[in-house]
């Protein structure tokens, strides 16, 4: 079963060396063999799926997008899924294994998988910001297309640890045209210069993805969503473990703290016992919580 394959990616401790370095871990192949769609249909009353859409010239900047019956742009609401993997691995297939759970408790979405540029370990190429780079083409992307798709301007930027961190920097450091009206965010790194807190593993993959923590400081800083919180910043819901091991829950504490300082709205749970992923119940649970915080906000 598909969702047994998740949680035992999540929990399991005998890694290789390179999936040791991803944070997250879902791959789910889709399930779905419709043929792929390359041309929007304009009849808004049925189901459409896109798939491989491109949004940029790099094979990785691709996205699927699946637009819901009778979508309008008056109430067809948008989530946007950030894949998770370390930024080294991952594909916008993860989030095959989420959407049965939020179709389950939201009707009229329409949703949408991002793939970005992964940064190369071997050859060092893709370093960040590649990764956020992407994240504002995408967007910028997608905004072009809201009319022509019949949905709304309602949009959620979602995603889990490195998908989460994505999902936060784009919405507090780059959302100046105000598209993403909500962010929400699973396990995600928030502030990158401790990150590492000890752990070899990924202490070494940021000082390839980064740089040195001394002399590129600032880098560190311009890549770490808490450090662009504002009063301004958009709503945000965010859930971590307390015995995460990849990314320690310190991680949410402190964005916890930032946006309590600059009294933003916001909406967290800390689950005891729950490391790197949940279980079924849990997520389930989670998705029905960010239903209801998204409706009390937009």
């Amino acid at each position: 079963m598909r969702i047994n394959r998740l949680n035992d990616l999540y929990s399991s401790k005998k890694f290789n060396f390179w999936s040791g370095l991803v944070l997250i871990g879902v791959f789910l192949l889709s399930s779905c063999h419709d043929e792929k769609v390359t041309e929007p249909i304009a009849d808004p009353s049925k189901p459409l799926e896109l798939l491989d859409v491109s949004y940029g010239s790099f094979d990785r900047q691709k996205m699927d997008v699946f637009l819901p019956a009778n979508r309008s742009t008056q109430n067809t609401r948008v989530l946007i899924w950030i894949h998770g993997g370390a930024w080294v691995d991952g594909d916008k297939s993860e989030f095959s294994g989420f959407k049965p759970w939020f179709e389950a408790v939201q009707s009229d979405y329409a949703y949408i998988s991002l793939n970005y540029r992964l940064f190369d370990l071997v050859t060092g190429t893709n370093r960040f910001p590649n990764q956020e780079e992407d994240i504002q083409k995408a967007l910028h992307f997608i905004q072009s297309k809201l009319k022509e798709w019949n949905v709304s301007e309602q949009v959620i930027l979602a995603g889990g640890s490195a998908g989460g961190h994505l999902s936060l920097l784009h919405s507090y450091k780059n959302n100046n045209a105000g598209m993403v009206k909500l962010a929400v965010a699973i396990f995600p790194p928030t502030d990158l210069l401790t990150l590492g807190n000890g752990n070899n593993l990924i202490e070494f993959l940021l000082s390839r993805l980064v740089g040195d923590p001394q002399r590129d400081r600032e880098r560190y800083l311009a890549s770490s969503p808490i450090n662009f919180i504002d009063a301004g910043s958009v709503p945000t819901a965010f859930f971590h473990g307390d015995q995460d091991d990849i990314v320690p829950i310190a991680q949410s504490f402190k964005l916890e703290e930032k946006l309590r300082e600059n009294a933003v709205p916001k909406f967290f749970e800390y689950y005891p016992g729950q490391g790197h992923g949940f279980t079924e119940r849990i997520y389930k649970e989670m998705i029905q919580k960010i239903e209801d915080f998204i409706n009390q906000h937009l």
